[in-house]
């Protein structure tokens, strides 16, 4: 991960972001914007989402259809990703072809069209595509928890939308939103790969420092009041399968908790993995697994610890043997809770917990792409410092402090609890 490491802010408070990587001819671009579904509010839920797709639909400069054909000419490969806190757009593409990603986010970032043809074409596919996760029976339980969990804060909306607000937004709507976020004061330029950073900087300031400022978007989110008691639901759906969803408030990316709770992450159901595009690991040797997995309870079982600006969900998700009961699985979870709570772990066993943690950090920090990827994702909820000194962070946490995470964070108070009961009917 080594590599000459640049960074500036434009005249227009565009953040720029450029490492050199010379093992491959290979440049990864990416463009982040400090928006997602917390930057929305009831009655636009699911419009980050919706203008990322209708950024795919053209501009004056690039018609529509024409981006894709010339990506895959050149080799290139791109995407655009929505998620809670931001939304972002990326190609990686061989070195010397490079020029035509700038061209096509600069452009990006001003001259997006969305004429109403467009805007009612896209609303029937993400319709479509919301209707399709209905069919889907952890959207489901997801959906009901985190809307269970959260009672002011954005977080509580799914990064799609509701339906009634995909049915009911305009034009108008879209474009405002559009406006207001994709300014060059509220995105991060990030490239890293094949290239020389004098000529590569002067090529960004071609294209990007001529775009004006924006008035600086407002991010501020109401804060969602602590929970002091459990909530409990069901889900009924479709399918075979029963499936539990414990989901605990957790601390945002930049408290300092958030590294003992991702040891405990990995102790107790594997390590999650914060890169976009990272490998998976084993998690046969964590507690979960061994208490239900091995002992016929459970199928499956997996955690999820996301990097988020303020304060999100630590989830524990068990998918329920066919033989046994969510009963069964929620007593045996409940009892490897406690044995934490009670007693800090053996430093071996957390030795190993954050081995396997960082392996799966670094193992998904290596490509071109995902270093081009971290160097704007960090700055999203922190700053590319964080990143860079999280595998020393992550090394550094104790048994006594992956204790008093379980104490403090894994309480049933803080806890909303949602089990998926299956209908055994196939879905619609």
């Amino acid at each position: 991960m080594e590599g000459l490491l640049t960074r500036l802010t434009l005249a227009n408070g565009l953040s720029v972001f450029l490492k050199e990587i010379h093992t491959a001819p290979l440049i990864s671009h990416w463009v982040w914007y400090r928006v997602g579904s917390r930057n929305e509010t009831p009655g636009i839920t699911g419009v980050s989402h919706w203008v990322e797709h209708m950024l795919f639909k053209g501009s004056p400069q690039f018609p529509a259809g024409v981006p894709d054909r010339l990506v895959a000419r050149h080799g290139g490969v791109w995407n655009a990703s929505t998620y809670l806190d931001w939304t972002t757009y990326f190609e990686t593409m061989p070195a010397e072809t490079i020029d035509l990603a700038l061209r096509l986010e600069a452009d990006r970032m001003v001259s997006g069209l969305f004429n109403y043809k467009s805007v009612a074409s896209e609303r029937t596919v993400i319709i479509s595509e919301r209707q399709g996760s209905q069919n889907e029976p952890l959207f489901l339980l997801s959906e009901a928890v985190q809307a269970a969990a959260f009672t002011v804060h954005p977080y509580r909306h799914e990064v799609i939308g509701n339906l009634p607000d995909l049915q009911s937004m305009q034009r108008r709507h879209l474009y405002r939103h559009y406006r207001t976020y994709y300014v060059p004061n509220n995105a991060v330029l990030a490239v890293a790969g094949d290239f020389e950073t004098e000529a590569m900087l002067g090529r960004i300031r071609e294209l990007y420092e001529a775009i004006p400022a924006g008035a600086a978007p407002g991010q501020s989110a109401p804060a969602e009041p602590p929970q002091t008691s459990e909530r409990r639901l069901v889900v009924n759906g479709p399918g075979d399968t029963t499936y539990i969803q414990a989901s605990y408030h957790a601390p945002a990316a930049v408290e300092a908790d958030f590294l003992p709770l991702a040891v405990l992450d990995s102790l107790l159901a594997g390590p999650s993995g914060l890169n976009m595009f990272g490998s998976g690991l084993s998690n046969k040797t964590c507690r979960l697994y061994c208490a239900l997995v091995d002992a016929g309870l459970a199928v499956g079982v997996a955690g999820s610890l996301s990097a988020t600006i303020d304060p999100y969900l630590y989830t524990l998700l068990v998918t329920v043997h066919p033989q046994s009961s969510a009963d069964a699985c929620l007593a045996v979870l409940e009892a490897e809770i406690r044995r934490l709570q009670d007693a800090p772990p053996p430093a071996a066993e957390v030795a190993r917990a954050v081995k396997q943690a960082r392996a799966l950090f670094a193992y998904g920090s290596e490509s071109i792409t995902n270093q081009a990827f971290w160097l704007g994702f960090a700055e999203m909820f922190a700053d590319y410092d964080w990143f860079t000194t999280y595998l020393e962070r992550l090394a550094a946490v104790t048994p006594a402090e992956v204790q008093r995470a379980a104490q403090t964070y894994l309480r049933p108070q803080n806890r909303t609890l949602g089990v998926y009961q299956p209908n055994g009917q196939p879905p619609a």
